[in-house]
C-alpha cells in the first residue's frame, strides 16, 4: 500500500446520495423562487458545504434564503434517504479489503454529522465508520475547496497530508485535496472526467479502487 491514510469523500463516493440530495436541493430553491434545475444543483453545489448554497444564491440574486432553510432541506434529504439511500456499488468490498490488510481510512464530507450518520446507518455503512473516523465541514472553518477539512482528518488520524489519499467525485473536492498536497484518485461515475483533470488519477467504477489504491 503506497498511502498511510485513504479519505473517502461521502456523497456519490460511500453513498450514492447525489442524484437524491441535488433533486431535492433543485426542487426546493425553485419552490423559494430561484428556479434551479437538477444540472444546476450538480454543476454549482456538488460537493459543497450548506454555505455555498446561501452565498451563490446571495450572490445572484440578493435574497437570503430562509433562516429554516438548512433544517427543512435536511428533513427532507433524511426522510429520503430512508426510502431510497444506496450504498455506492462495490463500496463494501473496498472496505473489507482495506480493514483486512489494516489500512487507515476515513471519511471527510461536506455533509453534516447526521447527514453522514443517517446515510451510514440507511446503507449498513456505518459497521465500518465509528466517530473516530467521520469528519464534516462542521467540524472547520471553511469547506472545500479550501483544504481544510482533509488537512483536519489527516491530523486526528495521525498521517502527514503527503502520505494520505483522497477519493473524491466532485470538482470542489479534487480541488480541496491538491490543496492539501495529497494525492487524490477522482471517482467519475457521475461527474465528467474533464471537470476532475487535477486529479492525481482517474477510475469510474468503484470495485476497481482497491487494486488501484495497492
Amino acid at each position: 500500500m503506497r498511502y498511510d491514510l485513504v479519505i473517502f469523500d461521502n456523497d456519490g463516493v460511500l453513498v450514492d446520495s447525489e442524484p437524491i440530495s441535488n433533486r431535492l436541493l433543485a426542487a426546493y430553491l425553485t419552490e423559494l423562487g430561484h428556479p434551479t434545475s437538477y444540472e444546476d444543483s450538480i454543476r454549482d453545489y456538488m460537493g459543497s458545504a450548506m454555505h455555498r448554497v446561501h452565498e451563490l444564491v446571495l450572490e445572484r440574486t440578493g435574497r437570503a434564503l430562509p433562516e429554516d432553510f438548512d433544517d427543512v432541506f435536511h428533513a427532507r434529504v433524511f426522510a429520503a434517504f430512508e426510502r431510497e439511500l444506496k450504498p455506492v456499488a462495490g463500496v463494501g468490498e473496498v472496505l473489507e479489503k482495506l480493514a483486512a490488510d489494516g489500512v487507515p481510512y476515513c471519511v471527510a464530507s461536506s455533509g453534516s454529522h447526521a447527514r453522514i450518520r443517517v446515510g451510514h446507518r440507511t446503507t449498513g455503512l456505518d459497521r465500518w465508520f465509528g466517530e473516530d473516523r467521520i469528519f464534516s465541514s462542521e467540524d472547520v472553518g471553511r469547506g472545500k475547496p479550501a483544504p481544510d477539512l482533509f488537512l483536519y482528518a489527516a491530523e486526528r488520524m495521525g498521517v502527514a497530508p503527503e502520505r494520505c489519499v483522497v477519493v473524491e467525485d466532485s470538482p470542489l473536492g479534487v480541488r480541496a485535496a491538491v490543496a492539501a498536497g495529497m494525492d487524490v484518485y477522482g471517482f467519475t461515475a457521475m461527474t465528467p472526467a474533464a471537470k476532475l483533470a487535477q486529479a492525481t488519477r482517474l477510475f469510474d467504477d468503484m470495485c476497481d479502487l482497491a487494486g488501484l489504491l495497492g
